[in-house]
């Protein structure tokens, strides 16, 4: 006797096969590779807007006293809240999700870019200038380094939620990506594609994180001798 039927939780038995149906026919491949385009598009765009604008609110005070707070105020709103303004001004179409990605990640950056600049301690600074560095070199040797480490938690704060408003998007839009497998799974009462697909997007976000961000981490660790156990 089964602990609860499989519409209501499906079996690993029937994950597996609905996943291998759904590659057989080159449809996961192609819903995978939809998404991680859309996610990178975004996460370019977001990645150098939002570089900027931390840098800018790091020095400027009349941008951090303007801009830098509505930069504030809307990291607060959750990304869903971004589609219905996607979509007025760019319609049901690839622009808006990308839009939605931007935002869902950008703000994230801004901040985390701005607060490693600040912190950067300043006998650190003071002493680069007393040494003769100044401008992009005072950048280059000192603030930069120093912010690092900060700025890719960041990164990685921002694409986690760019990963999330992507599948938001792709839920309300019929174009290839892992949220339309999961819309169509939810359309079919497939409750066997709908776990699988969710599967998926786990494993992606896990992949990228051991794969990229992790692997950056670790290397500023060893780079500012902070590995773990010493």
């Amino acid at each position: 006797m089964e602990a609860w039927p499989p519409y209501v939780f499906p079996t690993p038995q029937g994950v597996a096969s609905a996943l291998a149906g759904t590659a057989s026919r080159g449809m996961l491949a192609l819903a995978v590779w939809g998404s991680l385009r859309r996610l990178w598009v975004g996460y370019a765009i977001a990645l150098v807007s939002g570089t900027v604008i931390g840098v800018l609110m790091a020095h400027a005070r009349w941008f951090k006293n303007t801009f830098g707070l509505l930069v504030l105020g809307l990291q607060t709103l959750p990304s869903i809240c971004w589609l219905p303004l996607a979509i007025l001004w760019f319609g049901l179409s690839e622009k808006a999700i990308v839009f939605v990605v931007v935002m869902g990640a950008f703000l994230s950056i801004a901040l985390a870019a701005e607060d490693g600049i600040r912190n950067t301690p300043g006998v650190f600074v003071q002493a680069a200038r007393n040494l003769g560095a100044g401008g992009p070199r005072l950048y280059r040797t000192v603030i930069l380094p120093s912010a690092l480490p900060s700025f890719v938690t960041g990164m990685k704060l921002g694409w986690s939620f760019a990963w999330r408003s992507l599948m938001a998007g792709e839920l309300i839009y019929a174009v290839p990506g892992l949220g339309y497998l999961l819309m169509m799974g939810r359309e079919l009462n497939d409750m066997n594609q709908v776990v699988g697909v969710i599967s998926v997007i786990m494993l992606t976000g896990l992949l990228t994180d051991k794969l990229v961000f992790s692997v950056m981490e670790r290397a500023l660790r060893a780079r500012w001798g902070n590995q773990p156990g010493r």
